[in-house]
């Protein structure tokens, strides 16, 4: 599994999981993404993308081999992968029903050394739909072709089934973890920890972005089957000899306290930051425009005459706009509560005209948050946004007073990254991830104390004293370049090169 093996005209195959590129912008989807493009651009690699639903049984694709999908007319094939598609497009199974009967039949086809067989999906009879619906919310057009370029997998059972399976027949005296027909790869890269088991020529890679689920369980969604799904599937990784490309220093040391025993076959290398987030000269006045056309519509707040005047109005931010912005999810865990009082506090204090623009979209117990912020947005003091591009989100970056990282825990953090690629500055809540991407370039702050998140943010936006804004912008210009393409995918590439995955 030498990728000096392609001088010798073999390529080194990796299959890479996407199904978390089937979900929102950023974090996990956003990552994904972004290292199945930069795979695709390695010499002497040939990748290919596996399409998993979470929750969707899918239609069978073509036959793996060449000569049974010789076999099939033009017709039979477009029609195979057009069931795909619908599959993936459908709504979802009913769990109580159909999960039982797939996990009966996983674990009696398990029993009997049966796999799941990946089937094929050719992607240029379907440019379209691998486009928009996997990629199109982070890479740029020009991507395109290299996308295209690209095989891809089909596995027809659902990665929930997969995961009930295995906490079922743990019940019964031993968890039993589908065997997926890995037979054509040499690598599998996994996004998160996966509830499956490879042939033996295939080496498991786990892309280990946080350890959340395991020691912050009471921040995350569905906690019970959220936490037992990703402790016993890398619980069962790590049996098996995987290896783990951590995102961050912090993640691997996370990864570590719970299982030690994967010390000698764990790395890190981070997360490679998108290269639409740059420094540019753009015009603030778009900020007005980004606010109208990309305000939440599920939780608009009722607005009246004179309001709407405003919130739709050129004034609705002001001509030189004075705002903090925050890039995340709406969740408990990225502690926007706090934030929001520091910035009434900011307000109250010293900068009467200072409002708030959050991007994100509504996760899991939003509804207590966007109570909290419900009156503000209903004076166009505080503006929600969803689906904002790189380019707008580009804007929004550069000309805020700060961008605000206040999360009580992360993996790796993009927000704060992206801004310091377009010329913003950050201010950060200070837990050990932070420290170690952001380095010099952030304005730190205890994040259970309201008052040092307001202190910190005065010290970055007061206009009486530039110094520390500009400081923090000429820093994140040199920490943000450790993350471009350039200089993250090297080690990639030297990872899967220099043969230590079969070294186990």
């Amino acid at each position: 599994m030498d990728m000096a093996a392609s001088n010798s005209g073999t390529p080194l195959r990796i299959l890479m999981e996407l199904r978390p590129a089937f979900g929102g912008h950023a974090g996990i989807p956003q990552a994904t993404r972004l290292l199945f493009r930069s795979l695709a651009m390695l010499e002497g690699v040939c990748v290919e993308g596996l399409l998993q639903s979470g929750e969707k049984v899918l239609s069978r694709g073509l036959p793996p081999s060449a000569r049974r999908v010789g076999r099939l007319s033009a017709d039979q094939k477009v029609n195979r992968l057009g069931r795909v598609v619908i599959a993936i497009e459908q709504g979802v199974w009913d769990k109580n029903v159909n999960a039982t009967g797939q996990t009966i039949v996983m674990a009696l086809k398990h029993l009997i050394g049966g796999k799941q067989i990946l089937t094929r999906f050719d992607a240029a009879l379907f440019q379209d739909f691998v486009w928009r619906r996997l990629f199109s919310r982070t890479l740029p057009p020009e991507d395109f072709e290299v996308i295209m370029r690209a095989a891809f997998r089909v596995a027809s059972i659902p990665w929930f089934a997969m995961h009930i399976c295995a906490l079922v027949t743990r019940r019964l005296g031993y968890p039993l973890y589908p065997r997926l027909d890995t037979r054509d790869f040499d690598v599998m890269i996994a996004e998160t920890p996966y509830p499956g088991t490879v042939a033996k020529t295939t080496k498991l890679v786990i892309h280990y972005h946080d350890a959340i689920p395991m020691l912050m369980p009471h921040t995350i969604s569905d906690r019970r089957f959220h936490q037992a799904f990703h402790y016993r599937a890398l619980r069962k990784n790590v049996e098996s000899g995987a290896w783990f490309v951590c995102v961050s220093d912090a993640t691997r040391q996370d990864l570590l306290s719970v299982f030690p025993q994967a010390e000698s076959r764990s790395i890190t290398i981070r997360n490679m930051v998108s290269h639409e987030y740059f420094a540019e000269n753009s015009n603030p006045a778009h900020i007005a425009e980004i606010i109208k056309t990309r305000w939440n519509t599920s939780i608009k707040p009722p607005l009246d005459p004179a309001l709407k005047r405003v919130l739709f109005g050129s004034a609705i931010i002001g001509e030189e706009p004075e705002y903090l912005l925050i890039v995340s999810t709406i969740e408990p865990r990225k502690n926007h509560i706090s934030l929001l009082t520091a910035w009434e506090r900011l307000r109250l204090d010293k900068f009467p005209n200072l409002k708030l623009i959050l991007v994100g979209a509504l996760g899991w117990h939003h509804e207590s948050i966007i109570r909290r912020f419900r009156p503000w947005l209903e004076r166009a003091e505080v503006f929600l946004l969803e689906d904002v591009l790189a380019s707008e989100l580009r804007v929004l970056y550069r000309h805020a007073r700060a961008t605000v990282c206040p999360s009580f825990g992360e993996g790796f953090d993009y927000s704060g990254v992206e801004a310091m690629r377009s010329a913003g500055a950050v201010a950060a809540s200070d837990i050990p991830v932070h420290r170690e991407i952001f380095g010099n370039a952030a304005e730190y702050f205890n994040p259970y104390s309201v008052e040092a998140i307001a202190h910190s943010i005065e010290r970055v936006i007061d206009p009486e004293d530039p110094s520390r804004r500009n400081e923090l912008a000429i820093n994140g210009a040199r920490i943000s370049a450790q993350y471009t393409q350039d200089a993250i995918l090297p080690m990639w590439r030297s990872f899967l090169a220099t043969g230590s995955l079969t070294n186990v």
